[in-house]
């Protein structure tokens, strides 16, 4: 995977959208620390000061380019970072060099900072579960779930994809998702299904969260894509796959519901083909730079 080519799917209008509004939210009013350093040319070093994926780079450059800063990366961005945090400072690495007045440093420094060892966070979780993946001989995807921060939903998918897992949908727009209050409005799996169907197009996956084996041969008779075992144990996920991939063996089987990174291997079997998990970015350990 070409991660260089990454920043390439950021929204061009990201920056006006949403990397503004840190920094408006970070200076409401006067910045009396930016006065006081003045306007002398200086350059600030980015250092990282624990282990981690290095991710989160274009939205980085976006904060310091509004505050007219330039930066000169030393490091490429996917890069798996240990410093030797046992000798202070001097196991420090540099990352990066961020060049401008020292007005304009201090005005971008922390939203900079705050995005990049979020991001990086996420993304390093996400490079420990693909290295599981590749443990465990699975041919399957974990993916990221649409619990993500508001206004944060591009740069903790961002962190997710540098990591080597799967996105999952982005939003509510990319995929049908039918659960259990959108059945139960419909008066069954069938009836969701037939619905959706009527607006989504040929384009547009439509997938069913089921809770038991009956539901799951329901939704697979319905005509849905992708199949959720909700909260299914790792056996039970297994045994219920298999019965629909010999219905149709092309269909989609995400496991689902309460699955942590202690318990996703047990997860990964033949017949399911994707994990899904908020914890690929709800609780991530940021990494300190």
């Amino acid at each position: 995977v070409d991660i260089e080519m990454f920043p390439g799917l950021v929204p061009v209008t990201f920056k006006d959208n949403y990397v503004k509004t840190w920094i408006s939210e970070d200076i409401p009013s006067f910045d009396i620390a930016s006065y006081v350093v003045g306007t002398v040319k200086q350059k600030a070093i980015l250092f990282c000061k624990s282990k981690g994926v290095l991710a989160g780079v274009p939205f980085f450059n976006m904060v310091f380019d509004i505050v007219n800063c330039k930066i000169k990366w030393l490091i490429k961005e996917g890069s798996y970072l240990e410093p030797n945090m046992d000798i202070g400072k001097e196991g420090y690495i540099r990352v990066a060099e961020v060049t401008g007045r020292a007005c304009d440093l201090l005005k971008g420094e922390r939203a900079a900072l705050n995005i990049l060892a979020m991001v990086s966070g996420i993304a390093s979780k996400s490079r420990r579960i693909k290295e599981m993946i590749d443990e465990n001989n699975w041919n399957g995807s974990v993916a990221a779930t649409r619990k993500v921060g508001p206004g944060l939903r591009v740069p903790q998918k961002y962190g997710v994809l540098v990591g080597g897992c799967d996105t999952h949908r982005m939003d509510l727009s990319s995929m049908v998702m039918l659960k259990d209050n959108a059945i139960e409005s419909c008066n069954g799996i069938t009836q969701a299904v037939k619905k959706a169907r009527k607006v989504t197009g040929f384009s547009t996956k439509i997938e069913v969260e089921t809770r038991n084996l009956d539901e799951a041969l329901e939704a697979i008779n319905a005509g849905a894509d992708v199949i959720m075992l909700d909260n299914f144990s790792p056996s039970e996920s297994e045994e219920v796959a298999a019965k629909l991939k010999e219905i149709r063996p092309n269909i989609i089987i995400e496991a689902s519901g309460g699955i942590t990174e202690e318990t996703m291997s047990t997860f990964m079997n033949q017949h399911v083909d994707i994990i899904s998990s908020s914890k690929l970015i709800q609780g991530v350990q940021h990494v300190d730079s």
